[in-house]
């Protein structure tokens, strides 16, 4: 059994999920977002679930925070306390999945090992080349596609594809962050991640970002220098893309 620490999402709403794992029953699980106060510690939020998974959230309302789960055994497990200042602790929020198509050829297959330093598949790397162009547009610099940002954009679009899900938080618990730091990626002062899933082609996963103000604003912020794009299709041939963003 696992609970995660809470965070902000992009909707402003405090989260938390407990996953309870490795039991073929389904006994109930609870949840429990308690606020650090002085005194007795109040209970914000509360659920529970016979599905061994459950998501809790809430309005965000600045303070220190922590989740508690317990199982039907009276076992307990007990995220760390964080203090949360209602501003999105991640990238921006996924946009509205699209009706799915016939995909790009070959877009999760990572790119092959060779002497020429290119990083990325053709699709993925069209998608840096269109967001270079929009960056050119507003003055900004273009991004370099990064070996390690891609190695982390593509396992999430993999992971996702594999695990039929849709969010930026790994079914691990993992955030992107824990995501680029994963792959190597050291260093750093700012980051962002977009997602998107159904879009056929690099042009229509671009314009869905692009009609999006939060996933445009990570595009053409020019504090970011690099970049790293994964696509990736599950078994129904249904396309998963993330972009990650760095400034270093």
């Amino acid at each position: 059994m696992s609970v995660a620490k809470p965070r902000v999402t992009e909707a402003l709403k405090i989260q938390s999920r407990a996953v309870r794992s490795g039991c073929s029953d389904d006994a109930l699980l609870r949840i429990r977002i308690k606020r650090a106060v002085p005194g007795r510690d109040p209970v914000v939020k509360s659920g529970a679930t016979r599905t061994g998974r459950i998501t809790l959230a809430l309005p965000c309302k600045a303070g220190t925070y922590y989740a508690v789960a317990t199982d039907y055994r009276g076992r307990t497990a007990k995220s760390k306390a964080v203090k949360l200042t209602c501003t999105p602790a991640t990238g921006t929020p996924a946009p509205a999945p699209t009706k799915p198509g016939t995909p790009p050829a070959n877009p999760g297959t990572p790119p092959p090992a060779n002497g020429s330093g290119t990083v990325g598949t053709a699709e993925e790397n069209e998608v840096v080349r269109l967001v270079n162009a929009e960056r050119a547009k507003g003055g900004c610099k273009p991004l370099k596609h990064d070996a390690q940002l891609h190695a982390a954009a593509y396992g999430h679009s993999a992971d996702m594809a594999a695990k039929n899900y849709f969010d930026h938080t790994s079914k691990d618990g993992r955030s992107f962050m824990d995501r680029i730091r994963a792959a190597g990626f050291t260093g750093g002062n700012a980051w962002a991640e977009n997602i998107a899933m159904g879009q056929r082609t690099p042009a229509e996963v671009m314009k869905s970002w692009m009609n999006s103000s939060g996933h445009r604003a990570n595009i053409m912020n020019c504090r970011y220098t690099l970049i790293g794009v994964g696509a990736a299709k599950n078994s129904k041939g249904q396309i998963y893309w993330t972009q990650d963003f760095a400034a270093r």
